[in-house]
């Protein structure tokens, strides 16, 4: 195994409130886990109040907020105490611009336009004049709010630079002598001139293509890896890039040794273009790994139920499209614009584009590779607008051509309109089986059979055997131990649909999908507070936006929401209800969580574990799944395993604890067991209904669709065929030998086990 590459890492989400002495407090703890490396959040200076650090407004310096460059060596060095190593998490793509004298070099452009000496570093198009800043009320009379203080132009708590010579009359003469224009915040995604990350006003994205550039906003982040600090990097949003190829080249250049990885997302069946990197950050593993765990055989039930619910059918592809279409024309629409003056002769260009976009297949192409996704874009665009089928075959010729900026720009655009419109809009509308609703996931594809897992991982052990594998991220929708107790769903649908059907008649939601997924939500993530449930479904209800949204919210809807939450905790019967059912579906939960965590953790790839997810993690999407982790709780239970006892299966979460660190420890202390990949099958009438593998000298064995497996009566008859080697199963330390053996033997303790040849 290449030096820098670890054996496991461990995803800690470094803010204000878990600091970096914080995260150097539990070195000791996450050695003991097993894993090799912590892997932080961004650490360089963000935005004031930033929970995230995604939004850097100083690359030069460690956040202050985080303890500074004396806590981040103070890190290093319990770090290096515990033998483990760094992995951070880098921001390429864009700067934080929300507060501008945070930001010194967005404060000199603002101040000095074009002749500032850092006008290069975003993406601007100073074309249309003066740079737009989206920040006034909407209301007619805004500017007239602006003052002057202290040689600056004051906006309420809003401060922009004046330019030399420029600070003499009135507020309002003085702002429009300057570089910028304020205007009111809704005029953003239409008329911005400025490249954002997705629609975030407040977030400019940077020219990192530019060597200067580049050197600038990583020569911090290169200094820790000189330094040893860093062994390894995480690149965010490499799809917002203009040259992706080429930014990971002169990466990879700079830090030839480091392990890194990138946040691709890889639609089913996209291959990772060959980037001299070590592979993603494993959302294609996550989805394809939960869709084992859940049966095959029962899609047309849901079908069925979620046309009964929402009186309608609806189209996974049909309602993708329309998503996309209204995100291209909508909160895009400063970008479309952006590009269709790139193609003045062409009329209808904008509409062209943005058909295009809607009907692209895959986040973004790499042209000349990828060309293929174009013409299948420009296919399906075709057959829905023939109407524009000459302004198609106009485009297309362009984006064609890689050296185009139409092509150039396009590519990054295709990226966001997919992001904004599936991720953030469509996952929330298209609720059947919300298990499946998740980053990287094609929620029309209902399952996966254990053949198409073992074809990946052998694949990825041949192709990517240093990638990111992952259950969890700071980005799912939902957290591992809520897919895999949802995943119990496809296996009772009958069920599922007599309670369903009963609760939505409970104060009903004018949007009867949206009332659908909170249903699956809540019995997912169940017991959860009052105020968690409230929190996601506002959140819900505005991502769908359908009866509410963030730009227009809806009081009536979202009361009639808040009316809905309320109800399964006031009323004594549906809460009683609610829990009953939860309950029911919790231990063949359990049963997926835990074998979805062993397969994650011994699969072809290096696993990461996301904070707090060693034990049960029922969170929901961002910002329920940053909410502090009690280590001093996970620390004793490890203890209390290490000193010889077997936790049972329950809702202390102890045996998932129990099974995360021995295939953990075994991964740092025996990597070899751990280099080539063979699929194991069992034999006997529910052989199925195993999953394992041997990985090189260990082999992971785990349970797949429990209740189908109780409806059996048991294991029976099913055995795994062994070697005639002998064989220590790692979490109950049994011995086994000879050539068969008894999977209700070998699974009498735990629904998992994992053998190493002794």
């Amino acid at each position: 195994m290449p030096a820098n590459r670890p054996s496991g890492t461990y995803r800690v989400q470094i803010r204000p409130d878990f600091p970096l002495r914080a995260a150097a407090e539990i070195a000791d703890y996450l050695a003991d886990l097993g894993v090799s490396h912590l892997y932080s959040a961004p650490l360089l200076t963000a935005a004031p109040g930033s929970e995230h650090g995604y939004d850097v407004v100083d690359h030069s310096a460690v956040s202050p907020a985080l303890g500074g460059p004396d806590a981040l060596r103070d890190l290093s060095r319990a770090l290096r105490a515990a033998d483990l190593g760094l992995v951070v998490d880098i921001v390429p793509n864009h700067a934080g611009i929300a507060a501008p004298i945070e930001n010194p070099t967005w404060w000199d452009v603002l101040k000095n336009g074009q002749k500032s000496e850092f006008a290069r570093f975003y993406d601007i198009d100073w074309s249309r004049g003066r740079l737009l800043v989206p920040v006034l009320a909407d209301s007619p009379g805004a500017l007239d709010d602006l003052r002057v203080e202290d040689g600056e132009l004051r906006y309420f708590d809003k401060r922009f630079p004046i330019a030399d010579g420029t600070g003499d009359g009135t507020p309002r003469e003085i702002h429009d002598r300057q570089h910028y224009e304020l205007v009111n915040w809704t005029r953003g995604d239409a008329e911005l001139n400025y490249r954002r990350f997705f629609a975030i006003t407040d977030l400019a994205g940077l020219r990192v293509e530019e060597p200067e550039v580049f050197d600038a906003t990583h020569a911090e982040i290169l200094r820790w890896y000189r330094e040893g600090i860093a062994q390894g990097i995480r690149v965010d949003h490499p799809d917002g890039l203009r040259d992706p190829g080429a930014y990971f080249a002169r990466l990879r250049e700079a830090v030839p040794g480091a392990w890194i990885v990138v946040e691709k997302i890889l639609e089913p069946g996209e291959k990772l273009p060959p980037w001299p990197v070590d592979g993603t950050t494993g959302y294609d593993t996550m989805c394809l790994l939960n869709g084992v765990f859940v049966d095959p055989g029962t899609e047309a039930f849901f079908d069925t139920l979620d046309r009964h619910l929402t009186g309608a059918t609806t189209s996974w592809q049909d309602l993708v499209h329309q998503a996309k279409c209204a995100v291209a024309t909508g909160s895009l629409a400063a970008e479309l614009a952006r590009l269709a003056r790139l193609v003045p002769e062409i009329e209808a260009a904008d509409k062209g584009l943005a058909e295009l976009a809607a009907c692209f297949p895959v986040y973004r192409s790499y042209m000349p590779a990828g060309s293929r996704y174009l013409a299948q874009a420009r296919a399906e665009a075709g057959r829905r607008r023939p109407q524009l089928i000459g302004v198609l075959d106009r485009l297309t010729a362009r984006l064609r051509n890689p050296a185009d900026e139409l092509a150039v720009r396009f590519q990054q655009f295709t990226g966001a309109v997919m992001a904004k419109g599936v991720e953030d809009c469509a996952f929330y509308r298209w609720t059947r089986f919300v298990a499946r609703n998740e980053v990287g996931s094609d929620p029309a594809k209902f399952s996966a059979i254990p053949e198409e897992f073992h074809e990946a991982s052998e694949e990825r052990q041949a192709a990517w055997p240093g990638t990111m594998t992952s259950l969890a991220t700071h980005d799912t929708k939902r957290g591992e131990d809520v897919r895999a107790r949802l995943a119990v769903l496809s296996e009772v649908p009958g069920d599922w649909t007599e309670v369903v059907r009963r609760w939505v008649r409970f104060d009903p939601l004018p949007d009867p999908a949206l009332a659908h997924l909170l249903w699956q939500v809540t019995v997912g993530a169940w017991p959860i507070s009052r105020e968690r449930l409230q929190a996601y479904a506002r959140k819900a209800a505005r991502e769908a936006g359908t009866g509410t949204s963030w730009l227009k919210p809806d009081e009536g809807f979202e009361a009639a929401l808040r009316r809905m939450v309320d109800r399964i905790y006031d009323d004594p019967a549906l809460h009683r209800e609610v829990a009953d059912f939860a309950a029911s579906i919790t231990p063949p939960g359990w049963i997926n969580s835990l074998g979805q965590k062993l397969v994650q953790l011994a699969m072809p790839g290096v696993p990461d574990v996301y904070q707090g997810t060693e034990l049960w993690d029922h969170s929901l999407v961002d910002p329920d799944n940053r909410r502090p982790v009690d280590f001093a709780e996970r620390r004793e239970l490890l203890g209390r395993i290490d000193d010889g006892w077997l936790p049972p299966v329950d809702d202390t979460g102890a045996a998932k604890l129990l099974i995360t660190s021995r295939v953990l420890r075994l991964r740092r202390q025996r990597p070899e067991l751990f280099s080539s990949y063979r699929p194991v099958f069992a034999e006997g009438r529910v052989g199925d209904h195993v999953l394992a593998f041997d990985r090189g000298g260990v082999i992971a064995v785990a349970t797949r669709l429990p209740v189908g497996l109780s409806r059996h009566g048991g294991w029976g008859d099913t055995t795994l065929s062994l070697d005639g080697h002998s064989w220590t199963e790692v979490f109950t330390n049994t011995s086994y030998g000879g050539n068969r053996l008894t999977v209700a033997e070998l699974l009498h303790t735990y629904p998992v086990a994992l053998l190493v040849k002794e």
